[in-house]
This record gives structure tokens, sequence and C-alpha cells, in this order.
């Protein structure tokens, strides 16, 4: 039968599918924690089909399955979405409609109907996710609303600019101790800064939905922060990216979850 690469964000929930995978003759490679040099790893040694489970951090599957379609060595892979929320299944579906979608209770089916479904070849490159944010003021895609509270950490002199406008209502704090604000901004002003702040500010990411901010490599005073650098630490600290989006001309974030 096949070799599959399982992609979920609860061992334990990831075992009993690995063992209905295995009970219907295919081999099943499965990682409790999320690296990205497993997407390295994967190019190079490709498996006969992905299964993502999206009933956990759908959006960081989503966008797992969009690199794995803009890579010429696995956009001809089959690519199986099992399970979640009506809401989050469909917005992937947008994105990606011509991958195999199922319940639980269908997977070992709808795996061997993925294997014989050739691949259209309009599906191969969806949309970037930062392509996908144009026409997006910087607000809306740290998902700061109307009404919200922002706690800004070691923020620059021009933190407010790089925003641009913000909704009517929105109230910005700097004390960490605060109560839980809506949105959590954290500045990373050099390599040293990205282990020291996130191993003090992780735990906000309970409360808040928490992004790291970092300059560009085009800034002028780019201090050699990198995405890579801010997603690895992130994992090291037991949290879990699941958004990346241009802030400005000068800043990058990273949103993270605590790994659940």
């Amino acid at each position: 039968m096949a070799r599959l690469r399982l992609l979920h964000w609860n061992a334990g929930e990831a075992s009993q599918i690995v063992k209905a995978l295995a009970a219907a003759g295919h081999t099943v490679d499965y990682d409790e924690q999320w690296q990205p040099a497993l997407l390295k790893q994967w190019r190079d040694s490709p498996p006969d089909a992905f299964v993502i489970d999206l009933s956990r951090l759908p959006s960081h599957g989503r966008e797992i399955a969009i690199a794995l379609r803009q890579s010429k060595k696995t956009a001809g892979i089959p690519v199986i979405f099992c399970s979640g929320e009506d809401e989050k299944v469909a917005k992937t579906r947008s994105l990606l409609p011509s991958e195999t979608y199922c319940g639980k209770a269908q997977l070992v089916p709808s795996v061997l109907a993925a294997l014989a479904k050739p691949i259209p070849e309009n599906s191969v490159k969806p949309t970037a996710m930062m392509d996908r944010y144009a026409g997006r003021t910087a607000a809306q895609k740290l998902g700061i609303k109307e009404g919200s509270t922002v706690l800004l950490i070691d923020p620059p002199r021009d933190a407010l600019k790089a925003l641009g406008g913000v909704p009517a209502g929105v109230r910005f704090e700097e004390d960490e101790a605060a109560p839980a604000s809506d949105v959590t901004l954290c500045f990373v002003h050099s390599i040293e800064d990205v282990q020291s702040t996130l191993s003090r500010i992780r735990h906000l990411a309970a409360t808040s939905k928490l992004w790291i901010l970092w300059r560009k490599k085009t800034a002028s005073n780019h201090a050699g922060v990198t995405e890579p650098l801010v997603r690895e630490t992130g994992i090291q600290l037991g949290l879990v990216d699941y958004k990346i989006c241009s802030v400005s001309a000068i800043w990058s974030a990273m949103a993270f979850a605590r790994k659940k």
C-alpha cells in the first residue's frame, strides 16, 4: 500500500489515526513536534500522500499544504484534509479546492481515492500567504478590531506609524502586568532579543493573540533577525506559529499560539 505522512498537533489523537491507516495496510510517518526542517525532509524524500488534520491549528495545516503545493518536489503529491470545523474547512477548500476532504470515519477510503486522483495544474500554486493579505490594513492583518486592547512590548518610537490607521476605540497598553489584552505586539530588535523576550512573554499566547515583530532585511536598521530564527525559537519554547504577515515596509510579524 502507500507510505503516508500525517500532520496532526495532538499526539494522542494522531495515534488513533495512525492505527486506522496502518490497519488498512499503509505505512504512516508521524512527528509529534512540528519543525520547519521537516519541509526539506519531505521534499528530499516525499511520501505517497500527506494527511493533514484540520481539527487543531487549521491555519497551520493549511499553510503547510500551500508550501507543499508551491514546491516542485511535492506539488504532485495528494493531500487529504481530515476533520475540522465547517468554517475552517470551507476556508481551506476555498484556497485549495482540488484537494481531498473527509471526516475521520471516511479517511481510509478517501486516501485510496486521493491516490488514484490526478492533481489539476491550476491547484499546484495557490496564492502565497503574504500575497493574500494584499489590500488589507496592518490592523486587519493583526486582528486589531474596534474596541480592542493592544499590548505593545518594546515598541519603537514609530510603532503607531507602522500600524497606520486603527479602528475606533482601540486602547494601547505598555504594562505587561496589565489585564489580558486582545492582541499583543512584541517587537524584537536584535538576535539576542528573540530568545530572551520570547522566554519572558510566551505565557501571553494563552490569553492574547501574540505577534512577534522584527525588522525586514530590507530595512536600513535590520539587526539580523530572520523568520526562521523567530519560528524556531518559539517552537523551542513550546509555542506554535500559525500566521505570518507584512505589517509595513519595515516590519514583518509572526503569530504564535501555545502548543496544546
